[in-house]
């Protein structure tokens, strides 16, 4: 764990803090580029990891940010029934054109631009789940109400 935090991590950080959390980021030396990486970095289950995965609406090329468990599959159909119209997985510069952050490291606040978030009903079963923060190597620990209260995201079923 590193105590400077690199540029992408630390703007996470000013986001949270600006938010009114006193969430501290944490820069691991291991990877936490999946779910299971991140998972075993911290020492927790893979289900309490909020991976957030952006997905382009294929009309408007609106982004929409899903955050779901970590071992959940987003049901790509039902986000779409949800926003009215048929998603794609976004690809690496969309990402980063819509967040200002890498795959891998896209933290649930802190991006570009307001985007629609939905997160997935089954990470309030956890106590504390973990979030990316800004980078492969970064994430934060946080209850499932800190989620929905920093995103405004729409609870809902993502499978």
């Amino acid at each position: 764990m590193t105590t400077q935090l690199s540029p992408s991590v630390q703007k996470v950080q000013e986001a949270l803090r600006a938010l009114g959390f006193s969430i501290q980021v944490v820069e691991l030396e291991a990877t936490t580029r999946t779910s299971a990486d991140a998972a075993q970095a911290v020492g927790c289950k893979v289900e309490q990891i909020a991976k957030s995965l952006v997905f382009e609406g294929k009309q408007s090329q609106k982004p929409i940010l899903v955050i779901a468990s970590g071992s959940n599959r987003v049901n790509e159909k039902r986000i779409g029934e949800l926003i009215s119209e048929p998603l794609r997985k976004a690809d690496a510069d969309f990402v980063r054109q819509h967040t200002g952050f890498a795959i891998g490291g896209v933290p649930p606040v802190g991006h570009l631009e307001k985007l629609d978030i939905f997160i997935d009903e089954d990470l309030l079963q956890y106590g504390e789940i973990w979030a990316a923060a800004g980078s492969p190597h970064a994430v934060f620990k946080l209850t499932p109400s800190d989620l929905i209260k920093m995103t405004g995201g729409r609870v809902t079923s993502i499978k």
